[in-house]
């Protein structure tokens, strides 16, 4: 049995545990529907309105306040368990971090980095707002610490594409992890298992399809169903159908297996907040979930990249 994760690829590298820590541009901590400050170019017309058909517009959860303040509220929140001499990726999770003025982002991501105990810089965005500026700042930010650039593939299937209004063709991706590639930012690739008229097949198609771009690491997440989302119409319309736990995880293997296995395992699930989930249900309990993920792999043997070839070598990687 074999996965590349996270948790031991940097455990690897730094020799000890490291915290990702949420922060906020100053915006994110807000819902975007109150806000005028709009997050991403699919909310405020330049592409659309409304955003993704999965997203609430509320944003993940990070500290209120600048960033410095922010940094040391989240250290505190981790501190009982990190201990001394941790580590900590500083993360620009919600909507598209780098949708913005580019001096502006440079004194964010600057006050992000400036701390030694900050290892990485990790940033989530959109494939069609690299611009040559953005670009160049992260080639200069990456010549002072690593940085990570997340981007929401989610799907290659075009239908499927425009069914969550992601906004942009697959030719815009494959453009913007080129860039990337070129200025030696690590790039994180986002892909959504059970997406409606998706089968397990085209699931890893899309993986494949990661792994031969180039990315260096990959967030696996299920189809979830939030209040207050487009998709929660659809749902409550029975248009939409959510996985089961066992479908789930037989279309995590065999995505697995069709991803490299250099390539990083940064997630095997995603859920949103208890109090907005609509369905699967099941997903609320993060603890069962990879425990029965982990069963499971445990069980089929699971090996990443083992559909890639009949003549896969895999001495190099534990089992």
């Amino acid at each position: 049995m074999y996965w590349n994760d996270l948790n031991t690829h940097l455990k690897r590298q730094y020799g000890c545990k490291v915290y990702k820590l949420a922060l906020s541009s100053g915006q994110k901590v807000y819902k975007i529907a109150l806000d005028g400050h709009m997050t991403c170019p699919n909310r405020d017309g330049t592409l659309g309105v409304r955003g993704c058909i999965f997203c609430d517009g509320a944003g993940a959860f990070a500290e209120a306040g600048d960033i410095p303040a922010q940094l040391a509220a989240a250290r505190q929140r981790v501190s009982a368990k990190a201990g001394q001499g941790a580590k900590y990726i500083a993360y620009f999770q919600s909507f598209t971090n780098t949708y913005g003025d580019p001096a502006h982002l440079r004194k964010l991501f600057q006050a992000a980095i400036e701390p030694e105990d900050v290892a990485i810089l990790s940033i989530a965005t959109r494939p069609d707002c690299l611009g040559p500026e953005i670009s160049e700042l992260l080639a200069e930010l990456n010549r002072v610490k690593p940085v990570w650039v997340e981007l929401g593939l989610q799907t290659i299937h075009p239908a499927s594409a425009a069914y969550i209004r992601r906004g942009y063709d697959l030719p815009v991706f494959d453009a913007a992890v080129k860039r990337l590639k070129a200025i030696g930012v690590r790039v994180i690739v986002h892909q959504i298992l059970g997406l409606p008229g998706e089968t397990p097949e085209m699931m890893a198609q899309t993986s494949r399809y990661i792994g031969q771009a180039g990315a260096d690491g990959v967030k696996l997440h299920l189809l979830h169903v939030l209040r207050n989302t487009d998709l929660a119409a659809e749902w409550q319309a029975g248009r939409v159908q959510t996985l089961e736990l066992p479908e789930y995880i037989a279309a995590l293997e065999l995505c697995l297996r069709n991803l490299p296995p250099e390539v990083v395992i940064h997630r095997l699930t995603g859920d949103g907040a208890k109090r907005d989930l609509l369905s699967p249900l099941w997903s609320g309990d993060k603890k069962r979930v990879l425990n029965a993920i982990r069963r499971a792999f445990e069980r089929d043997d699971l090996v990443q990249g083992s559909a890639l070839s009949a003549a896969c070598k895999w001495q190099h990687y534990p089992t």
